[in-house]
């Protein structure tokens, strides 16, 4: 198959330079154009992906090269730009940061070759005059088959962004487009936590700083010059994705609320084309889970900032602990793990498997990995891998033995807790990046299905 989405990779020369606040402000600035963006998201992070929804009124997906592999980018990437008319992805980190210190193996660099669209570099330019063109040189320059095309200055003004905006023109001609700036505006900052930005769904005036974000860009970012840009993207070519649905229909309970929202939409969108029915519902505020369901998901999130609701809703810990020792199909990833454990900083959760968690200070076994079953389980058989990713300062007393993961470094471990009703463990999983894992999940929920 082939496919050609008009879009732009927004990057940066690092983490903490804008990229989040500059999208955000591209897309709002689009959707009062009158354009439909779709966005994207470079990498594993769950969090940026719920600012861009916000703003675009539909998921953004994850385009994560470690995880899924070139192929499924690229489906992921045709299918969901269908969804509208221009694409925008936001990097990860910095524009050449990959797996590790000295690759570029699953950077944002390495997504925009792949996925052939121009890249616009936002630079921070605080306390900075000449150093900038010498700063885009630099990236330019680094790879030779580099796709920066553009530049947006962050926290440039009204004054200084004129003499820079000449020295990038007088340095490169027309190699670098400078696409205009946007300025410091602390009245549209979010806060931060250990995992990253605060969720979107916590900052209350949020649309109205988007509005203010996409107003401000309107005035201050070359927007016709980023649409001729992404019109300049190439031709990508891949192979189709059709699962086989499921003979008859599943229904899969998927915690959703503050304290469980970390999912990859499109892997919940491949257990709906394999005949599963997405039935949220809130391990904080509902009394039970939903009724007549043949499997469970309980994602990551914040369960630790959320204890008192959460051990204290005593019917649903009752609820789910007796439908999982029941055998109902369940995946539980970092903070569903947690929960589904005896404790979380000496508060009671489910119960229904030994260890307690606490806060370590630091990040624990950070990165991706490949994870290999060392036996049958729920989602995989004896031998076979996913790549996954952790991401996570809390640590259990018991975080299983059923599954070994290897670093690209070569560092390996065991961990995780697998049967043949059960995922559970710390590591994030992409459902795409394995057509067995969410098969034979859903195949478990069909069983269970019959059986009850």
């Amino acid at each position: 198959m082939k496919d050609r989405p008009k879009g732009i990779l927004i990057s940066a020369p690092s983490s903490n330079s804008g990229k989040t606040t500059v999208v955000c402000a591209v897309l709002e600035a689009l959707k009062m154009m009158g354009r439909r963006p779709v966005s994207f998201k470079c990498g594993p992070d769950y969090i940026d992906p719920m600012f861009h929804r916000k703003v675009t009124g539909i998921p953004s997906s994850n385009l994560d090269m470690f995880l899924l592999g070139e192929n499924t980018v690229k489906y992921l990437y045709a299918q969901n730009s269908r969804q509208g008319d221009i694409s925008v992805t936001e990097g990860v980190m910095g524009y050449y940061d990959g797996l590790s210190m000295t690759s570029t193996d699953a950077s944002s660099y390495a997504l925009s070759k792949t996925l052939g669209c121009p890249t616009v570099l936002v630079v921070n330019v605080k306390g900075m005059a000449m150093s900038v063109p010498a700063l885009i040189k630099g990236f330019l320059n680094f790879r030779p088959d580099s796709t920066v095309r553009g530049v947006i200055l962050n926290g440039a003004t009204e004054k200084t962004y004129p003499p820079l905006m000449e020295s990038i023109l007088s340095e490169f001609g027309g190699e670098i487009r400078p696409l205009g700036y946007l300025p410091i505006m602390k009245d549209c900052s979010v806060g931060s936590r250990h995992l990253g930005l605060i969720t979107a769904d916590e900052i209350e005036d949020i649309k109205e700083k988007d509005l203010r974000l996409g107003r401000k860009a309107l005035e201050t970012i070359d927007m016709e010059g980023l649409l001729e840009l992404a019109s300049e993207a190439g031709e990508i070519e891949y192979d189709g994705i059709c699962p086989q649905p499921l003979p008859e229909s599943v229904r899969i309970a998927v915690a959703r609320d503050e304290a469980f929202c970390f999912y990859y939409e499109d892997g919940l969108e491949l257990l709906r084309k394999l005949g599963a029915e997405i039935v949220e519902f809130s391990p904080m505020r509902d009394s039970a889970l939903p009724r007549d369901v043949h499997g469970l998901y309980l994602g990551g999130g914040y369960p630790e900032l959320h204890l008192d609701e959460l051990s204290g809703n005593t019917s649903m810990l009752a609820g789910i602990r007796e439908a999982v020792q029941g055998g109902l199909p369940t995946i539980a990833e970092c903070g569903g793990f947690m929960y589904v454990q005896n404790t979380i900083a000496g508060r009671q959760v489910c119960g229904i498997l030994e260890g307690d968690s606490e806060n370590t200070g630091r990040l624990v076994r950070f990165g991706y990995a490949r994870m290999k079953a060392l036996r049958d389980n729920l989602l995989l058989k004896e031998g076979q891998e996913i790549p996954v990713h952790e991401f996570h300062h809390w640590d259990s007393t018991e975080t299983g033995h059923d599954f070994s993961l290897t670093k690209p470094t070569g560092t390996s471990w065991e961990e995780c807790i697998g049967t043949d009703t059960l995922y559970a463990g710390y590591p994030h999983m992409h459902l795409c990046s394995s057509s067995d894992a969410a098969e034979n999940f859903c195949r478990a929920c069909l069983g269970y299905k019959h059986r009850t």
